[in-house]
């Protein structure tokens, strides 16, 4: 994945937790003044088929809940924290990598999803008024909420010693909420209908893939990760020789970001140079005169 990361890693999006929330907002407006509109957002591969590619990007608006304002508020926020946790820990490019994938699996599985009926449950379809009834049905199945429930389960195998106050009084292990989601989702798959096991199937299908191509990641506390990240950079910097630009706060050099820009600040004394991000927060450097 290295070469990819290489060659793809400066179009990763930055918090890209944020950006989900922020889509879910726009969900959550349309709901509210035009409650008919999700019916044109779902992932509905019969519709896409023909025509109405918005789909496949669409149902990302469809947020995983609003029955209680003030629940999906905090369930917003725990998401796009511990979403946030993981992308500073694996790293931009990997989190997007994890994400998105996650949203490839689930339309991939869509499409799946109505090859299969087509070749074994034709003589259902007309309960629903034909294929376009049927699949459109469906399609309303198909939310980001397995998306968010993916991201919790890579939180509790990366970081399973963290602890939550479960109902804000209770304190558990994070690990042992991953063991509880697990076995929820295991009973949803075998107690749920044709819709809801293709779903979750295609849906986690990212973490079924993290779980077995990083268990050798999953033991190593944040302060490992870190050094290891740090000894690879360490690397790479011996490896190709004296750099041209470091940020004066993070120490982050073109090597380690190779989209990253850099500049010199005209009000500090002396020749310091920051990355974008520390560009316009650092304390300016003065001169004792």
């Amino acid at each position: 994945m290295s070469q990819f990361e290489k060659k793809f890693g400066k179009y990763a999006i930055r918090n890209l937790s944020v950006v989900l929330v922020c889509c879910y907002a726009v969900g959550y407006v349309l709901q509210f003044m035009a409650p008919w509109i999700a019916i044109y957002l779902s992932l509905d591969p019969y519709a896409i088929l023909h025509g109405q590619v918005w789909r496949l990007v669409t149902w990302i608006l469809i947020p995983p809940d609003n029955s209680n304002i003030f629940l999906t508020l905090l369930m917003l926020y725990f998401y796009c924290s511990i979403g946030t946790t993981l992308e500073r820990t694996w790293g931009t490019y990997r989190y997007n990598v994890y994400i998105i994938g996650g949203m490839l699996f689930t339309v991939i599985g869509s499409f799946l999803m109505m090859a299969c009926a087509y070749l074994f449950m034709q003589e259902t379809m007309p309960a629903y008024g034909g294929p376009a009834g049927f699949f459109r049905y469906g399609s309303m199945y198909v939310s980001t909420f397995y998306i968010n429930m993916s991201i919790f389960l890579a939180f509790a195998a990366t970081f399973p010693d963290v602890s939550v106050l479960l109902m804000f009084i209770i304190p558990i292990k994070v690990k042992w909420l991953g063991v509880i989601y697990g076995i929820m989702l295991a009973f949803s798959f075998l107690q749920g209908g044709f819709f809801s096991k293709f779903v979750i199937l295609s849906s986690l299908f990212n973490f079924i893939v993290f779980f077995f191509t990083s268990r050798n990641m999953m033991h190593l506390n944040p302060k490992q990760i870190h050094r290891r990240q740090e000894f690879k950079r360490d690397i790479r910097r011996s490896a190709g020789g004296i750099t041209k630009h470091k940020c004066a706060i993070c120490g982050r050099t073109e090597v380690d970001s190779p989209e990253m820009q850099f500049r010199f600040c005209s009000k500090c004394d002396g020749n310091y140079e920051y990355c974008e991000e520390h560009l316009y927060t650092h304390t300016h450097v003065k001169g004792n005169s």
